[in-house]
């Protein structure tokens, strides 16, 4: 096995539909870094409503990204290295993330409309119906420049997207450690 970069707190970002999970967990084995499945911080109450169909608010994402962040305190507070499954569909609940994390690190999974709802229609026991991928696609707000996000095109398996995804991770710990010029 390659050499794994330090212990890094990231978040597989994405629609629903993108491979999140799949990435995620591929990404978490070839690191040996802990897996945490940001579907599994949703209070019921959001599984209840996704599930029946109705979009989430802000306010209604705002418990679960507080928990998601809370995840990613306590790694970076122990050194810990975590991915974490996340929509984090916008700006500010990726800022809030990048508080809780200061060196977050986002992989950024997305793909054309028609993929996401044919694999949304063939996942068995999700609770999110294919009839909120338009939602989701309508509140996404692609990462800017300065987020520290690496996107990623969904075509190949989750095992090649997860070792671009070390691949970068490791180039951006290596470009951190360069001395700087003069000095």
């Amino acid at each position: 096995m390659k050499e794994v970069p330090p212990a890094a707190r990231v978040v597989v970002m994405g629609v629903s539909g993108c491979g999140k999970s799949s990435v995620g967990r591929a990404l978490a084995e070839a690191t040996g870094w802990r897996y945490v499945e940001g579907d599994e911080l949703h209070p019921p109450e959001n599984v209840a409503l996704m599930a029946a169909g109705t979009p989430l608010t802000d306010a209604d994402r705002q418990g679960w990204l507080e928990k998601t962040a809370s995840v990613l305190a306590a790694a970076a507070q122990c050194g810990e290295g975590v991915v974490v499954t996340c929509s984090a569909l916008k700006r500010r609940y990726r800022d809030l993330l990048r508080a809780a994390a200061p060196e977050l690190r986002l992989v950024f999974l997305h793909g054309p409309r028609e993929l996401l709802a044919e694999r949304m229609a063939s996942r068995q026991g999700h609770y999110m119906p294919p009839s909120l991928l338009q939602s989701q696609l309508q509140a996404l707000e692609v990462p800017e420049a300065d987020e520290a996000a690496l996107g990623l095109p969904i075509g190949p398996a989750p095992a090649e997207l997860a070792a671009v995804a070390l691949a970068w991770l490791r180039a951006r710990h290596a470009a951190r450690a360069l001395p700087s010029a003069g000095g």
